[in-house]
């Protein structure tokens, strides 16, 4: 994974957007993260590396991954390729990255991510 830097305000406000999501249980495009939290360029490549970091760090703590929150803005509502290589990475996932396996994984992470609670960010 590349070396992206973002703040410790962009991190903590990637995690508030996933946290108020997750609260009103419903998804955010990339499009509308990146407008909103004012990364540095290349905004998509901090973005998701950030993403893929976070991801890391719930498979870590075993909780669902709240990046899988975050989808493109297509027709398939589903979150980019890269996503489903990193959560294969992690041992989340396997099986094709663009098929019905993949829509159904995700559909039952974010489920998953919508009733779990999450400690206390520090």
């Amino acid at each position: 994974m590349s070396q992206v830097r973002i703040s410790r305000q962009q991190w903590q406000s990637l995690l508030t957007e996933l946290d108020l999501a997750r609260r009103q249980r419903h998804l955010l495009t990339y499009r509308a993260l990146l407008e909103r939290l004012q990364l540095p360029s290349p905004a998509m490549q901090t973005l998701t590396a950030a993403l893929e970091y976070l991801a890391l760090l719930d498979a870590r703590a075993e909780q669902p991954l709240r990046s899988s929150l975050v989808i493109s803005q297509g027709a398939s509502r589903l979150p980019r390729t890269g996503f489903f290589e990193c959560v294969e990475r992690l041992g989340r996932f396997s099986g094709p990255v663009d098929g019905m396996e993949a829509a159904s994984w995700h559909a039952s992470e974010v489920v998953r991510v919508f009733e779990y609670r999450y400690p206390e960010e520090a």
